[in-house]
């Protein structure tokens, strides 16, 4: 196969649209740009929004507050009743540690840590946060309660 050869699929070449060249061809008179004004012109674009030099909507509505949201960085949580899920000779739990046992999803490296649930062995924590009920359950196990 050489490159004078090649052909083109079946439907990948359409032919140009051509308007302006009388009502017959389906494109004629006002050309598929309906009746006169501004988007009937070359070059026009109004943009989204606009209301014709109607005071807008979007400056008719107050427009007050700040969202925090997006700056806002969501943790991933774990009950200290889920440790117990976890095998038997595990001592220290990390992001890591629950994401391979399937406690926490996706690629994470920092957990938060609830206080729900009982806690009956001793397990070295590291997490990003802990609430108060659950960093006193870990350390009244006999465990520790690392932030990093």
């Amino acid at each position: 196969m050489k490159l004078h050869e090649l052909k083109n699929v079946e439907g990948a070449i359409h032919r140009k649209k051509r308007v302006g060249c009388g009502e017959g061809g389906g494109h004629g008179k006002t050309s598929g740009r309906g009746g006169k004004g501004q988007t009937a012109r070359s070059g026009s674009s109004i943009r989204p929004g606009f209301e014709g030099g109607q005071m807008p909507l979007y400056r008719k509505l107050p427009h007050r507050g700040f969202n925090q949201a997006s700056f806002r960085v969501e943790l991933p949580v774990i009950n200290v009743g889920d440790f117990a899920r976890l095998a038997v000779d595990v001592t220290e739990i990390n992001a890591s540690v629950l994401a391979a046992a399937g406690l926490i999803r996706g690629r994470v490296t920092t957990v938060k840590v609830l206080g729900e649930g009982e806690i009956t062995r001793a397990f070295k924590v590291t997490a990003a946060k802990f609430t108060e009920s659950a960093k006193a359950k870990i350390e009244a196990a006999g465990g520790q309660a690392i932030i990093g």
